[in-house]
């Protein structure tokens, strides 16, 4: 046999090309048992908390309970891919998924894979799922509005951007109605929404995204999905996935998001499922003892950033953010720091006086299905703890057919007017209290006593401020067509008008105004404030229109 000096000598330049001279350091266990999502790997005593796993088999792995002679991990995906005495890498890194434009718009699983059959998603940027939340030096006051579109919830429940607001409510009620409208809303603005569907039926989350699409909210929306047949560890992981693909947005380009985890409760399940598997104490309701904080430290992440600012020379080209003298100001912490840096500057301070703000924000909207109206159980009353304020959804008041059927006695908003639009402010700060009032008075009024005449003055006018403020599905309302509508009822041009034509004098007084008077629902849009000439201009229109209607 023959050997050709030109082949040999290829064969030894290939192999010195592909030469290594680092050494390939691993540590690697082996897979003493697996079951259900969980294995249990022995050999990696340098395994840290949340730290990534890589199995021979492809599957990724997070560790979560380190043991004195093994370690149990939970396998994201195909666990039934996994095999006893496979081999098992750590990775050094956290659990991370893929963020940036590239996700807007697309469908994706809690690892960041494409689920919509649009192809690979190219991006460079990825970001822990988890990160400590925001110290208080970092935050501001919620105090600009993030309109629903809903009537019941701006006007009463008033939502601002960086706000916790939880939707409570037993099955089929409209919580992700409520939560989809707000998505739909926020088209031709400036914020980027994550719905994270987690444990629903995939029938049920297509139908959903299709709703998306057919309103074009899709084009800055990401949807995140671990369906009711995906593995317990990736519904256990779905919300810190969506949180970390808003978080870009926020931290990198100082904008606005809105996150809805739809819904937690099957979080929690999931991680009593993971919990019990690996043999961690049960505790209330068979849930882990650290049930609370798997919810407070996603919550505890929305937030509206407090502005970050530079001193930065008049001129300077926009996104130059390096500054005069390097340093970031933070909020109010720094307030006095800058004033001094701009002082020391002297002479020159005229010309150093432009400062830049990017404090974005994150809002959570968190679904929580209750049992029968069971808003005491451990896992609401959790929920309820962490978030500021509550949207609870009672299932009499949705078969009754006001929808959405929320309940204002309970339903309370911990930010308050501050989140709310000024105009809406001033017509509709009694009306929680009022329809409250109502709601007492109509089941005292069934007992068929005697009412007198003011009695019967406030039953009037909350039966039509109920029927006003009902709402159909996919139909968000314009903050300032609100107000109008509102004006109208809270100053009495509704209380003699029969049930049944509510709607129909809301919907042609909103065209009206259009055709009408442009000027004073533009004066609404511009200032958005009612000073008492506009109020009293407005309550002219509705007058003079109501003649004209009732004449019909």
């Amino acid at each position: 046999m023959r050997f050709k000096a030109s082949e040999i000598a290829t064969i030894i330049k290939e192999e010195i090309a592909q030469y290594k001279s680092e050494l390939d350091v691993a540590e690697v266990g082996r897979v003493l048992e697996i079951g259900d999502g969980v294995a249990r790997v022995y050999g990696l005593s340098n395994a840290m908390a949340g730290e990534m796993l890589e199995f021979a088999s492809g599957a990724t792995g997070v560790v979560f309970n380190l043991e004195e002679n093994s370690i149990g991990a939970v396998v994201l995906g195909a666990y039934l891919d996994v095999k006893e005495g496979e081999e098992v890498r750590t990775t050094g890194k956290l659990l991370s998924v893929p963020v940036g434009e590239a996700m807007v718009g697309r469908v994706v699983d809690p690892l960041g894979r494409p689920l919509d059959g649009k192809g690979p998603i190219m991006t460079p940027h990825r970001r822990p799922m988890e990160i400590i939340a925001p110290g208080i030096a970092e935050r501001q006051p919620v105090n600009e509005p993030l309109q629903t579109g809903i009537k019941a919830i701006d006007a009463m429940i008033p939502i601002g951007r960086g706000q916790r607001e939880l939707i409570i409510g037993d099955r089929k009620t409209g919580k992700t109605a409520i939560a989809i409208d707000t998505i739909i809303n926020q088209r031709g603005g400036d914020v980027i929404c994550v719905y994270v569907a987690i444990g629903q039926k995939e029938s049920t989350v297509a139908a959903l995204v299709e709703k998306l699409r057919e309103h074009r909210a899709l084009d800055y929306s990401i949807v995140v999905v671990a369906g009711a047949s995906d593995p317990a560890p990736l519904q256990y992981v779905a919300p810190y996935a969506g949180c970390a693909m808003a978080e870009y947005f926020v931290y990198e380009q100082g904008r606005a998001t809105l996150c809805v985890y739809d819904d937690l409760s099957k979080q929690a399940q999931a991680y009593r499922q993971l919990s019990l598997l690996l043999r961690r104490p049960p505790g209330r309701e068979a849930y882990p003892g650290d049930v609370f904080y798997l919810h407070s430290r996603l919550l505890e992440r929305s937030c509206k950033l407090a502005d970050r600012r530079v001193i930065v020379r008049k001129g300077a080209p926009e996104g130059d953010e390096k500054g005069v003298n390097g340093k970031v100001y933070v909020g109010n912490q720094d307030q006095h720091a800058l004033e001094h840096d701009l002082a020391a500057l002297g002479k020159d301070a005229h010309e150093v006086r432009k400062i830049r703000s990017s404090g974005g924000s994150l809002t959570a909207l968190p679904v929580i299905e209750t049992l029968e109206g069971e808003v005491s159980a451990y896992i609401p009353t959790n929920v309820i703890s962490i978030t500021d304020g509550q949207i609870y959804l009672e299932p009499d008041l949705f078969f009754a057919g006001v929808r959405p059927a929320v309940n204002v006695g309970i339903s309370v908003s911990r930010v308050g007017g501050n989140a709310q639009v000024p105009a809406m402010k001033k017509i509709a700060g009694s009306l929680r209290l009022d329809l409250a009032a109502f709601r007492e008075l109509e089941a005292f009024a069934q007992l068929g006593t005697e009412l007198d005449p003011a009695t019967q003055r406030q039953l009037d006018r909350g039966r039509r401020m109920v029927e006003l403020l009902k709402q159909p599905q996919y139909e968000p309302m314009d903050v300032i067509d609100q107000v109008l509508s509102i004006h109208a009822g809270t100053r009495g041009f509704l209380d003699d008008l029969p049930l049944n034509r509510v709607r129909e004098f809301e919907q042609q007084l909103l065209k009206h105004y259009r055709d009408e008077f442009p000027e004073v629902r533009d004066a609404l849009v511009r200032e958005r404030k009612l000073t008492d000439e506009l109020d009293a201009k407005m309550k002219e229109i509705v007058g003079n229109f109501k003649k004209r209607f009732s004449s019909k």
